[in-house]
Order: C-alpha cells, then structure tokens, then sequence
C-alpha cells in the first residue's frame, strides 16, 4: 500500500492544484506539498503536526496572486514521511539534515522560510549547515517557537516534563497523546475538533507510527547538557545574523511557548511584530495573519 496515498475526505481538505512527492534525504524518505512557481516558499510545522497544519495558510497565500511555488514538507516522522522506529533516530542534527537535504533538492537558490514550534530550530538549523545558502534567505517568517537554548536554570513546560517520565510518558504517547488532545493548547478550543482533529490523527493512526512525537518532545532540553544545545545555538546564530525582512506572528494563549515571545523578538529585533489571541497551533485560528505576514515579508523581499 502507497504510504502517502490520502483519503479522499482529506485531501480535499487542502487546498487544490497541488502536487506530492517522496525524496530520498539520507537514509529517510521526505513527503512535501507544494503548489504554484516562483520564488520558493518553504513552511515547516512541528510536533505533533504535518503538513496539514499549513493548508488554510496556504490558501490565503495564494489567493493573492503573487508568482511564488509553496513548498510545506513532513518532518521526517511524522505525516507523510518515513516514520523511522528508533526513537534515537530523532535528534535536532539529524531532522536539521534531512530539511537541509530536502531544500537542497526542492528549493535550492532563494527562499522564504516560514517556521512554527520545532519547525523554527531545524529550518533555521538546515541553513545553518550551509552556510554559503544564508545569504540566499530572502526572508524569514516565524511563529511560536524557540530558537536558542534555554537559559540557566530555566525550567521546562509541564508538556516537556511529562514526556521525560519513563513508563507514563511511554504509554500516553503510545495511546495517541499528544496528538489526540491539540485543542487542549489553542486559543479557541473549537479550532480543532471534529473532521480538522481526526485529520491529525490521520498519519499516526497506527501505534507503530507514534515514536516521533515522544522523541521530539525529548529532544527540548532539561539542561545545557543536552545534545539539542548546541543545534540551538546554531538556529539563534542564524536569527542575530539575518538581515532581510522578518515577521514574528505570536498566539499569546499558547500554554506551552506563549511566553517565549521576548526571548524570539530579541533574536530578530528588526521583525514586525503580530500579537494574536490565538495557541499553539495558530494557523487554524489566524491563517488570514499569519498568511498578510508572509505576503508582506515576500513583497519586501521582491521589491528590489
């Protein structure tokens, strides 16, 4: 059976005229979307997500006409991709090469990047690798999400703490969590119900295919010790560097990065700034922001 083969129901849920493909990133095999040509677009979700986490910002990207090709890939793990067993398999340096593998492939001159939770430290973390492609970064995009390390003697969300519990951990995020309870970190808790939460669900449906979002849970540090440390300061590196126009969408009501806020402002000082009632997953509850952001950072990145 085609692994990435989709349901009618849900693939009418994305926006149409889209294409799919597999690429080979080392070892893994990378599934993205992507729709339109032009300047390449990319935007990468974090966990539990996929792809589909995008599909409303896309579509109001779109309906703006501008000559762009939207490009949103799955983390290796999780929606489409190759669900690797072993959850060691699962390190920043690692899912920062394999987007670095993919862009290598589907966007390799200039792009736009737009980045939430995870997607922040591996987008930023696959340029950092290549360090001849950050001038190439037209522009940056950046939603709630951490981008460097965490401060001494910080401490992590209760999320974060919980997943480091040996046995419990183990056996919710077996049982579907956190996956099964998204609505729980949003603004508005109706954003993510019904058919739109059983559309998450969908990729991880088999138990099988729930080792990413444990490990990636994992991967947040506890201490500076942590081998995610210095892949963070890699992505915080990238930000104080970048010098082309930025935005940072923020949904206030997260309970898991709401308060990082300053901590990512302070990274990209020259970012317009959109504060936003909405959670974690803030694409389902603003895409009409987050989608005028992209627009804007674009059409500065073009003007000259």
């Amino acid at each position: 059976m085609d692994a990435t083969a989709l349901p009618t129901w849900l693939d009418a849920m994305f926006p149409p005229g889209h294409t799919r493909r597999l690429v080979d990133v080392g070892g893994a095999r990378m599934h993205f979307w992507e729709w339109g040509s032009g300047l390449p677009v990319v935007l990468v979700h974090g966990n539990p997500s996929w792809s589909f986490l995008w599909r409303k910002v896309v579509a109001q990207v779109l309906s703006q006409g501008q000559r762009i090709r939207v490009i949103v890939p799955d983390l290796i793990g999780l929606g489409l991709s190759d669900k690797p067993r072993d959850p060691a398999a699962h390190t920043l340096a690692a899912h920062a090469r394999w987007l670095g593998a993919l862009l290598d492939q589907v966007a390799p001159t200039e792009l736009v990047l737009g980045v939430q939770d995870w997607g922040g430290p591996i987008g930023l973390g696959a340029l950092a690798e290549r360090p001849e492609r950050l001038d190439r970064l037209r522009g940056l995009v950046v939603l709630n999400t951490v981008l460097g390390p965490p401060r001494e003697g910080s401490t992590p969300t209760a999320f974060h703490r919980f997943a480091r519990l040996p046995l419990l951990a183990q056996a919710a995020f077996r049982l579907g969590f956190p996956q099964n309870l998204m609505a729980l970190s949003q603004g508005n808790k109706l954003s993510i119900v019904g058919k739109v939460a059983r559309a998450y669900r969908w990729p991880l449906r088999h138990v099988s295919d729930r080792v990413a979002p444990l490990a990636l849970a994992r991967m947040v540090p506890d201490t500076l010790d942590h081998p995610s440390v210095a892949g963070l300061r890699a992505a915080a590196r990238v930000a104080e560097e970048f010098r082309g126009p930025s935005a940072i969408v923020w949904g206030e009501r997260d309970p898991i990065l709401g308060r990082a806020l300053a901590r990512t402002q302070a990274l990209l000082p020259r970012a317009t700034v959109t504060r936003t009632s909405a959670g974690h997953f803030l694409q389902e509850e603003v895409p009409e922001v987050i989608a005028a952001a992209i627009c804007d950072v674009i059409a500065r990145a073009t003007a000259n």
